[in-house]
């Protein structure tokens, strides 16, 4: 190693800034193999995915917390264990990396892995800002890794009918979409007095690239959701979930404005509900699409009008034939007795393989994901608008290439990413 580059990575290193062009995996794999893989974060919702990836060849986990690190560990005796992902991420064995930690650390860790040649299946949201999201999905183009973000009801077979329902033209052309959740992720009161850091928790390594701050129980294991600087409320949490469904069916891609209305602005924490309004341009021969979101208790007035069923959390289409309601399980055409009879048209869209499995074999034999790193920052993007819109207390028109809002470049500051003292990607 040359001494200008020693000198550059002891330096960089020490920071903790990530590398470009580091060591990177170049091992051969056959469709027979088991990947080599890395997990960073192991419990919660990160334990589910641990556990759909267990049928290959897990040779290391990292997590911040001792007490949810040494429970994995119980699972896979012969992976070694980190509590710093950079520094599992140095090895050189790995085939790819399964990331399931709090929003603000899924860049850092996607990119680094990225660059590092590695293939990433990321829980959603793909990331923590916009700006974010733009330059995970540039990384993996660049680097032509394999990649799949975790909405894992995506490989649903409901989800599946109703794209092909919608795309058949069953309840015409379809100008207005409305997504709607009921949780609730906001703030929660601070501590009155320092609490001590659980002599199991690695606290600043838990915080990465966000501001410096004192540990408090108001942030985790699960309600950072509901702080700016971790999470994005339930709009963050759920919206890749829900709006994924009308992004694949309508092929939606960059909205051309998005505004929001919801309670007074808190500057460090998401509301209890909200309403995001997003227009997308037409797409050739299919119209522009106004498409809008809930969470909070908030609804279509449809309900109100007694046009829909009382489900809970849903999809609505509204064609100019018809009007189509869905959720994770079912879906329903409506007026109903308008469709007596109807036949929906034969299944085009293949059943998946399932949402991890797809992302293993595309690992080994290159397959398409249905959720790359493409088509899911751009999802992304769409979603963590809606919260920036809210946060500017303005209707936003955007200029998706620039990344920017044309009428308001004080919104820039909501978009672009912001990382403390000795963090970058």
């Amino acid at each position: 190693m040359r001494r200008r580059e020693f000198l550059k990575q002891g330096t960089l290193g020490t920071l903790g800034i990530f590398l470009v062009g580091c060591r990177t995996s170049s091992r051969k794999i056959s469709a027979n193999d088991k990947l080599n893989l890395g997990i960073i974060g192991v419990a919660n919702r990160a334990a589910d995915n641990f556990s759909a990836v267990s049928s290959q060849n897990i040779v290391a986990l990292c997590d911040v917390d001792d007490n949810y690190l040494h429970g994995a560990s119980q699972k896979c005796p012969a992976a070694k264990t980190y509590n710093d992902f950079r520094r599992l991420l140095d090895r050189s064995d790995l085939d790819a990396v399964v990331i399931s930690t709090p929003d603000h650390i899924h860049a850092p860790a996607t990119i680094m892995a990225l660059r590092r040649g590695l293939h990433v299946y990321c829980e959603k949201p793909l990331t923590h800002t916009v700006s974010e999201a733009r330059l995970v999905a540039e990384t993996a183009r660049k680097h032509k890794r394999v990649t799949q973000m975790g909405t894992q009801i995506h490989a649903e077979k409901n989800y599946r009918r109703v794209v092909e329902l919608v795309q058949s033209g069953a309840i015409g052309p379809i100008e207005e979409v409305h997504h709607w959740v009921g949780s609730v992720w906001a703030g929660r009161p601070l501590a009155t007095k320092p609490v001590t850091i659980p002599n199991t928790l690695h606290w600043d390594l838990w915080l990465g690239p966000a501001p410096e701050r004192p540990y408090d129980p108001a942030y985790i294991p699960m309600h950072w959701r509901g702080w700016w600087d971790f999470g994005g409320g339930s709009m963050s949490d759920m919206g890749c979930h829900h709006i994924d469904l009308s992004f694949w069916a309508l092929g939606l891609r960059h909205p051309i404005s998005v505004e929001a209305e919801g309670p007074r602005v808190n500057s460090q924490t998401a509301p209890p509900w909200l309403i995001v309004h997003h227009e997308f341009p037409a797409r050739g021969a299919l119209p522009p699409v106004r498409l809008t979101w809930y969470n909070g208790g908030k609804r279509p007035h449809y309900f109100a009008e007694d046009k829909l069923p009382k489900w809970g959390d849903g999809t609505l289409f509204v064609g100019k034939k018809g009007m189509l309601l869905a959720d994770y399980s079912k879906h329903v055409l409506l007026p109903e007795k308008d469709f007596a009879g109807f036949v929906p048209p034969p299944p085009s869209i293949p059943d998946s393989i399932g949402h991890h499995n797809e992302w293993i074999a595309a690992c080994k034999t290159g397959t398409p994901t249905t959720c790359n790193f493409d088509y899911s920052g751009a999802l992304t993007e769409a979603v963590l608008l809606g919260n920036v819109a809210y946060r500017a207390g303005r209707k936003l028109d955007l200029d998706p290439k620039g990344l920017k809002a044309t009428n308001y470049p004080e919104a820039s500051q909501f978009i672009q990413h912001h990382y403390r003292q000795g963090w970058r990607i």
